[in-house]
């Protein structure tokens, strides 16, 4: 017996390292009818972004992309230099040419397993906003990282053009975002596909704290309640797990680096279901108590 076609979810595939390219070349649906949704950092170099969204595109039903850091850098090798907004469009085209979603286009409704459920990929980057506790200003958290020697490679590769500054390119994405959600159908639950975690604590079992002044923005924090998220997918971290924020499922589904996943003795299978369906509904029973059962 076939399984029902699945909405499944990864993130940080890296495929410019070797391991991780032959992880994507097997990765295969388990129905026809599967979607994949892909939460940002397929590849640093535009040619290997397009490789990889092209196949994967190319077996499952719907591949829908959220850009991670990693896609919004200009590295100095790469044939396709544009950048800032300038690079995100372009990826944007290329992506619609594969027929991939993304965070530009109409949201769609998944209606399969555990359906239906808005499907929302965002582009939201970070405002340094998440910054340690002991730093009182954004250049104090900046400087206490330059101190401890970990920086984001951002600070070199991630040109915010037009905008002066990157937590400004932030500012703009938010509202730009915020009028989309608030538009959408408010009688159907939402899964919510970002590359940065939408709340800060998933950020605190990082082993450099310092580092998650990349990670988010604390504008976002109650965006899961607001927008009635019933899984919300997020990467970036390299630490995946499962966690609950206000009752709201989070999913951090990272492949990560070769380094990371290795040491754990097989590749890993980082895909996740996601189950829409079943999260709203235990997320019911927290606020309500158990549904009545259906008379005999």
């Amino acid at each position: 017996m076939s399984l029902p076609p699945r909405l499944r979810a990864v993130s940080d595939l890296h495929v410019g390292h070797p391991q991780n390219r032959a992880f994507v070349q097997e990765l295969h649906p388990d129905n026809d009818g599967d979607w994949l949704l892909v939460a940002g950092d397929v590849a640093d170099r535009f040619a290997d972004i397009e490789w990889a969204l092209g196949l994967l595109s190319s077996r499952f039903a719907r591949v829908v992309w959220a850009p991670g850091n990693h896609e919004l850098w200009t590295p100095p090798r790469d044939p396709v230099t544009l950048r800032g907004e300038e690079r995100y469009r372009e990826l944007v085209r290329m992506c619609r040419r594969l027929g991939v979603l993304t965070p530009e286009d109409p949201y769609p409704v998944w209606d399969g397993d555990g359906g239906p459920a808005t499907i929302a990929p965002l582009f939201i980057l970070y405002d340094y906003t998440f910054r340690v506790p002991e730093a009182r200003t954004q250049q104090e958290s900046l400087e206490l990282a330059y101190k401890a020697g970990v920086v984001c490679t951002d600070e070199a590769l991630l040109h915010p053009d037009p905008y002066p500054s990157r937590e400004a390119w932030c500012a703009a994405r938010i509202a730009e975002t915020e009028r989309r959600l608030a538009d959408r159908d408010p009688a159907l639950p939402t899964v919510l596909v970002n590359h940065y975690p939408l709340v800060r604590e998933p950020t605190d079992v990082l082993r450099y704290p310092v580092f998650a002044q990349w990670c988010g923005t604390v504008r976002t924090s109650d965006w899961h309640l607001r927008f009635d998220a019933a899984t919300v997918v997020y990467g970036h971290l390299h630490i995946p797990r499962t966690t609950f924020h206000d009752g709201v499922r989070f999913e951090e589904v990272s492949l990560g680096y070769p380094r990371e996943w290795q040491p754990r003795g097989q590749v890993p299978d980082p895909v996740r279901t996601i189950h829409p369906a079943d999260d709203v509904r235990r997320m019911r029973q927290l606020n309500h108590g158990p549904e009545p059962r259906p008379p005999d």
